[in-house]
């Protein structure tokens, strides 16, 4: 699913052509660059102020890096940790991932103005912008009512990577989701739904009173902002890199595949309104690339794989990180930069554990990687979750024990039984599809080809550990749910103490607007 951008038209736009802009209302006041109801709105202001409190930086930064284990919970993260400790030989319980070694951790509250627990579309769009909001909605504010295009008038909100191209940084999106998804599209887009990823989501409705989808608004960001912001320089997101080259392409037939659009061929549009940039669709393309102007890579029609399930013609999150890296870097002003694992959370939809951690430790591999090419005087790297998921971890199992394993209790060589007889894992979800015995597949999506199959099954002679093993779930429902407790936040560089402590989640966007100072130097760029 992917939410969709509403923007308004200028009056001199008006005057042009307003017929494919989207309903934001009156663009902000010329005095700055953040909207004032933005100021004005409680999430904003209490967040400016609880960040200040914690020592927020004043511009130390010349760069940020926001990674997002798409539901990464805490269970996610000591269950990953413990895996990439076995894999390297060792028990595994005393290892650390790349980013538990930074220097500051806290804790974000996760919930969505109207859920307990959230989505990805709020939880990040909070996080980008300042403001909590709805579920199912990125860049507008909780005003806003899903699926209804009129109710973003006058609702939209800035991002940080808004605002970082207004103060003349370079600018990047990295997922393994799809690029028109939730958690990257909250970057670029502001959306009354998250899932108008194209044309052919769009409501009819909603089309007619000027909202447009998102990768159509991703194909226009550079030209949206700028008619927002009259006189603004303004030269458009440097490398974007992900999946979901479907909702770029026509329906039938084109130069770069099939698609699900009634409008033509983006990727096609992109080129051409981008002359010195380039499009790569595969591994080898995209690290043989030329490391001049903007970058659009798009390698799967729908979701890149699962890191255990990548086939070598796609590229690693780690490659496509140090690619944006390699491309940002460069940069006088600075860099912002998002880099999502996006599969976390598919893993998990699924209630495959085993791919959950895989591509949680992928994630640590590009943190380190990301580390090993900033400098951490001058770069805020930030760590965290959008939510998390209904995995959980217990049982008692002994040190050691695998951690996709059946328990074994201390001192003991078999596995532990439980008052029904039945052996068990240390891992298991509380609701979703149920169990499965897929053996080697390294598919987490397979489950879905199966009805749901909750409830205990005996274990005795099932490899837990292999890859196609889905663990038990309490609850049948069609896909596992999402959790709704706080998630880790860890941070290193300048102004990563304000991380620190338990938190509203769209305090992060403060963090990172202090420690680059993203508003003032957006307001300073705008005034000149």
């Amino acid at each position: 699913m992917t939410p969709r951008i509403l923007l308004s038209c200028t009056a001199a736009a008006l005057l042009a052509a307003c017929a494919g802009a989207t309903p934001e209302g009156a663009p902000p006041p010329a005095t700055g660059a953040v909207p004032a109801h933005q100021q004005e709105n409680p999430w904003f202001r209490d967040g400016a102020s609880a960040v200040a409190a914690r020592g927020a930086g004043h511009g130390g930064a010349r760069n940020v890096v926001l990674f997002v284990g798409d539901g990464m919970g805490v269970s996610t993260v000591t269950a990953a940790r413990i895996l990439a400790g076995q894999q390297a030989g060792a028990s595994g319980e005393e290892h650390l991932l790349s980013f538990e070694r930074f220097p500051f951790t806290g804790l974000a509250k996760t919930y969505n103005v109207d859920a307990q627990t959230p989505d990805s579309a709020g939880t990040m769009s909070a996080m980008m912008t300042g403001v909590k909001t709805d579920m199912g909605v990125f860049g507008v504010d909780e005003d806003v009512v899903r699926g209804h295009c009129d109710s973003a008038r006058g609702n939209s909100v800035i991002s940080a990577l808004e605002l970082a191209e207004l103060a003349g940084k370079a600018t990047g999106v990295v997922s393994t989701a799809r690029l028109t998804h939730a958690t990257p599209a909250a970057t670029y887009a502001h959306s009354a739904d998250r899932d108008w990823e194209d044309d052919s989501e769009l409501p009819a409705d909603a089309a007619a009173a000027g909202c447009r989808d998102i990768a159509s608004q991703f194909l226009a960001f550079r030209e949206q902002l700028a008619e927002r912001y009259p006189g603004a320089v303004v030269d458009g997101i440097e490398v974007a890199l992900g999946g979901g080259r479907r909702h770029f392409l026509p329906a039938g037939n084109s130069a770069h595949g099939s698609g699900r659009r009634g409008d033509g061929d983006l990727i096609a549009r992109w080129l051409a309104e981008n002359p010195g940039g380039h499009y790569v669709a595969d591994r080898d393309s995209l690290l043989g690339a030329p490391g001049d102007g903007p970058l659009l890579g798009l390698f799967t029609a729908s979701h890149m794989s699962y890191e255990a399930d990548r086939p070598a013609t796609e590229p690693s999150l780690t490659d496509m990180t140090i690619a944006a890296l390699e491309r940002l870097a460069g940069d006088p002003e600075g860099f912002f930069l998002m880099v999502e694992a996006g599969r976390i959370d598919h893993a998990h939809h699924a209630g495959n554990a085993a791919n959950a951690l895989g591509d949680t430790i992928e994630l640590s591999r590009a943190v380190a990687a990301t580390l090993q090419r900033v400098d951490p005087a001058e770069t805020l790297v930030i760590v965290t979750a959008d939510h998390s998921h209904t995995m959980t971890m217990g049982g008692y199992p002994r040190r050691g024990n695998p951690i996709l394993g059946k328990v074994v209790f201390p001192g003991q060589d078999t596995p532990a039984l439980a008052e029904d007889g039945l052996p068990y894992t240390t891992l298991g979800y509380r609701n979703g599809r149920g169990f499965r015995d897929f053996g080697d597949e390294t598919d987490a999506d397979a489950t879905y080809a199966a009805p749901p199959h909750a409830g205990r099954v005996d274990l005795t002679d099932v490899d837990t550990e292999a890859p196609g093993f889905h663990q038990e779930a309490l609850v049948p429902t069609a896909s596992e749910t999402h959790g709704g407790e706080d998630v880790a936040v860890y941070a290193i560089g300048p102004g990563a103490a304000a991380v620190s402590g338990v938190q509203e989640q769209s305090n992060i966007f403060h963090v990172m607007n202090a420690a680059a100072a993203l508003q003032a130097a957006a307001d300073a760029a705008l005034a000149r």
